[in-house]
């Protein structure tokens, strides 16, 4: 995917910049769709990492939990099949406070689903954008092909962005220069366009990180998905496939401070395994295997405005929220959802597909997903990071009473399905 080195000036529908999960995932929402005269988008991706050499450098081994909605959309862009080979299906969710006697429990069987969620690598969904995204493009072209519509730029990255009336131009590190009629930034959470943009954003630290890591337990997960509330933090397993056995294999999402972070990291794996198991419990048995642990620090990030003139802020780049309940990339995939559902509708208008109408609808509608979610994953860091007695009595109490209302639980599972 390496470009020509001499100056072109190529002009594309949409440019998006950003190569990852929230770029590849915009271009293939893109890719199908048409514009009056029969002919597809033009699409160029601008990637600062060498994907075909490099691709954990974009899609490392995290692994991201799929809402149900967000599986749907993937199937209807034919991707999903190259996915579910290697996703596991959450069936039952198994929420509990440590020590305490709150306990929820939520069943795909009560929602008439076959499964919650899906859990998947990130690298996973990356090669299979990357494979569905192969068929549709060309190298550094001027021109594409009729029947190649996305065009790489990678590596490479954006140097300078300028704003005019009818179009957007971007140069990159090639000393390439690009135009189109939209920028879609999906170049993550610093965000090279929001900073070109004069966007600003919040920032709330969490004081958090989370400690990740592949596990294998001594019982098998049977599709279930723990959320263990514990005094040195919430604890997620989540379950993995493993070549179609009945898996033992969980992901480990474990939040701490900083301070308790860096001890955990600092053990060796015995002392790191008897210390999990005493804070999980004895849901799944022993960790009889533990694979690299790493951590992440966390914070809410939001940015104060979702469009600019002929720009849209994508995924990360618009927001990066607590894991505490999985939905960070399903938002951002819910967002280029809807942008392409926006963006369809004016191809079919015969309208500017930039038209900043159009993008405010954009930013309307998803504020409210947005808002919802965000509060959603922060009163439970709120809740359940904290020890003070009233708090641990409410969120037991409330636990309760999830557990046994069903209309407060459908709407709970109806929100983190994605719907």
């Amino acid at each position: 995917m390496n470009n020509t080195t001499q100056t072109q000036h190529n002009q594309y529908d949409v440019i998006i910049a950003g190569g990852g999960l929230s770029g590849t995932l915009s271009a293939l929402g893109l890719a199908s769709l048409t514009k009056a005269d029969g002919s597809a988008l033009t699409i160029a991706i601008i990637e600062a990492n060498d994907i075909q050499q490099t691709p954990k450098l974009t899609f490392d081994s995290r692994v991201l939990a799929l809402s149900h909605g967000s599986a749907e959309y993937l199937k209807s862009l034919n991707v999903w099949q190259d996915i579910a080979p290697h996703a596991a299906p959450i069936k039952n969710i198994h929420i509990s406070d440590r020590g305490y006697y709150g306990k929820a429990r939520l069943a795909a069987s009560n929602h008439h689903v076959s499964a919650l969620g899906y859990v998947v690598e990130m690298s996973i969904l990356g090669q299979a954008f990357l494979s569905k995204l192969s068929k549709l493009q060309s190298v550094g072209k001027s021109t594409p092909q009729a029947d190649q519509n996305i065009t790489w730029f990678c590596p490479d990255h954006i140097t300078d962005i300028s704003w005019h009336d009818d179009s957007v131009k971007v140069s990159l590190n090639s000393s390439q220069q690009l135009s189109a009629k939209l920028l879609l930034a999906c170049d993550g959470g610093q965000s090279t366009c929001r900073e070109f943009a004069n966007i600003s954003s919040s920032t709330k630290p969490y004081d958090q990180c989370a400690l990740i890591a592949n596990v294998s337990m001594a019982k098998p997960h049977h599709h279930i998905a723990f959320e263990r509330f514990t005094e040195s933090g919430p604890i997620a397993m989540l379950p993995l496939t493993d070549n179609g056995k009945e898996s033992h294999k969980c992901s480990l999402v474990w939040t701490l401070t900083p301070e308790q972070a860096t001890n955990m990291m600092a053990l060796d794996d015995t002392l790191f395994k008897q210390a999990l198991e005493l804070a999980f419990g004895s849901w799944l048995g022993q960790v009889k295997t533990l694979g690299e642990r790493a951590i992440y620090p966390l914070s809410l990030v939001q940015a104060n405005e979702q469009v600019y003139h002929r720009m849209a802020l994508i995924g990360n780049a618009s927001h990066t929220i607590h894991p505490i309940a999985g939905q960070g990339f399903n938002l951002g995939l819910r967002d280029v959802q809807q942008l392409s559902d926006i963006i369809a509708t004016n191809l079919a208008n015969g309208a500017d597909i930039a038209d900043f109408s159009a993008l405010m609808r954009y930013a309307n509608d998803r504020k409210a997903d947005h808002q919802q979610v965000i509060a959603l994953t922060d009163s439970l860091v709120t809740l359940f990071s904290n020890d003070l007695p009233p708090l641990v009595a409410g969120r037991n109490i409330g636990l309760k009473v999830l557990n046994y209302c069903t209309p407060l639980k459908n709407r709970l599972v109806n929100k983190t399905m994605g719907y």
